[in-house]
Parts: structure tokens; C-alpha cells; sequence
């Protein structure tokens, strides 16, 4: 069994065939599907989605769309999660160091976002750009109980031992699968078992040899062999490893 731990299966993209992009997902062995939220905006779309048996979902303010953000959206997020229970995490949360323009309204809603997550002990799933050390330092000023995903790590063996001794796993992605990935490929082939999960980011960030294509969540089996491949270990292993550290993150009952 393997499990998407990252894919906006809620967004626009997948509205002429959402259902055959799940059973296309599930006859390449992906039986459970994570989906984030984004904006404010956009969590009723993801609310609904996670009235599915294959679905548990995650509520927060991505900063990618920063501009879309405001602080009334982090009320309406602590309201949202205290009447939907179900949620297994705060996020997509985090900061993306491409724009630093933006990075003062980024923080202040990331770190806002990192306080709601405590408070509740939840895990947190973090978008993390050009911004690993600094993020790193965050997160262990503030001591999360419950840790979290670092979603679609791309970073350096150093950078991986100082976001697992905080108590948080790494989300491996399409980033695994192009040839000239070395460092990421190091970081991987350094983690322990329990340390990773294996998501799609889907539709976006899509495999080696897929670019500029809608990627898909029956693509975790692909990036299940490749880190197999890595870690010198047999797809069936990372699966179960993978599967099981996605059910102990979010504490999934499947």
C-alpha cells in the first residue's frame, strides 16, 4: 500500500476527472490521499474532499499566496479546525524564499500558523523554499509536540539530520527522480526508515521526463521506485516504510 502524503487533489485542475485520477491513483497501488489547504478560500473544497473513506485533509494558509492572506484568515483557521476535528494537521504553512518581497507577511502568517499547531498539538506541513536553516531555526525555538512533514525536501544530509532530530520527516517528490538531484539524492540514501513519506505535490512538481505535464497521484508508485533505487533498498520496504510513517505523522487510521 502507499499513500500520497501531499497532493491538492481539491484544486481546479482535477475538476473533469477527479474520480479517474483517484482510480488511476489506486490501480498503481495508492490506496490514501493527503490533501492540504491553501487558502482560506479553498478549504471548503477541501473540507469536502475529506468526507472520502481514501482522503484526510489538512487546513492552512499557503505563502505562495501570500496576498490572498489576511490576518482574519488566521481566526477563521483556528475556528475551522476547532469545528472540524477530522483535520490531521495544520498546513500548507511555510515560507518560500524565492519571493522576499513578500518575507515579513510570510513569516508573520507562518509563524502564526506554527503557534495555532502547537496549540492544539497538531503536526505541521511545511512548504520550505530556499529557506531550510531558517526554518530549521524556527522550529526549534518554538518545540513543536507533534512535528510535521517538511514538504518536497530538497535540501543537503546536514540540512535532513537537523529537521529529524526536531522531529519532523521529509516529504519526497518528483525532486527524487531527475539524475542531477546528487545532494537530494545523498540526503535520501541518509535517512533513516521511519524518517520519510512519499507524496506527489500533485498537479504540480512532476517527475523527470514529465515536465510541464499535470502531475498525478498514481505517480507515487514511480517515485517509490526511484527511491528504492537510492536507498538501495526493494520498492516493497519503502512502501511500508513510507506508509507507515504517514500513519504515525498524521495518526491515520488506515
Amino acid at each position: 500500500m502507499l499513500i500520497d502524503a501531499h497532493c491538492h487533489l481539491d484544486f481546479p485542475d482535477f475538476d473533469a476527472d477527479r474520480e479517474a485520477v483517484f482510480e488511476r491513483a489506486k490501480a498503481e497501488g495508492v490506496r490514501h490521499f493527503l490533501v492540504p489547504g491553501t487558502t482560506r478560500k479553498r478549504w471548503p473544497e477541501v473540507l469536502a474532499l475529506g468526507e472520502r473513506d481514501d482522503v484526510d485533509v489538512c487546513l492552512g494558509l499557503h505563502p505562495y499566496f501570500i496576498d490572498e492572506h489576511r490576518d482574519a484568515d488566521l481566526e477563521a483557521l483556528e475556528e475551522a479546525l476547532d469545528t472540524n476535528p477530522g483535520v490531521v494537521a495544520v498546513g500548507e504553512c511555510g515560507i518560500d524564499g524565492r519571493f522576499e518581497e513578500s518575507w515579513d507577511a510570510q513569516w508573520h502568517t507562518f509563524d502564526a500558523q506554527l503557534r495555532i499547531a502547537k496549540a492544539r498539538q497538531l503536526p505541521v506541513v511545511i512548504h520550505c523554499v530556499q529557506a531550510n536553516d531558517k526554518v530549521a531555526k524556527r522550529l526549534r525555538q518554538l518545540e513543536l509536540p507533534a512535528g510535521g512533514l517538511i514538504h518536497a525536501f530538497a535540501g543537503s544530509p546536514e540540512q535532513a539530520r537537523k529537521f529529524l532530530d526536531l522531529g519532523f520527516v521529509l516529504g519526497l517528490g518528483g525532486a527524487v527522480t531527475f539524475d542531477r538531484a546528487k545532494r537530494l539524492h545523498r540526503a535520501v540514501k541518509s535517512l533513516p526508515d521511519d524518517g520519510y513519506v512519499l507524496e506527489t505535490d500533485s498537479p504540480d512538481m512532476p517527475l523527470a521526463g514529465h515536465q510541464g505535464e499535470r502531475n498525478e497521484s498514481a505517480n507515487v508508485a514511480q517515485v517509490c521506485r526511484v527511491v528504492a533505487e537510492v536507498r538501495e533498498q526493494s520498492p516493497e520496504q519503502v512502501a511500508a516504510d513510507s506508509t507507515a510513517t504517514a500513519r504515525r505523522l498524521f495518526q491515520l487510521l488506515v
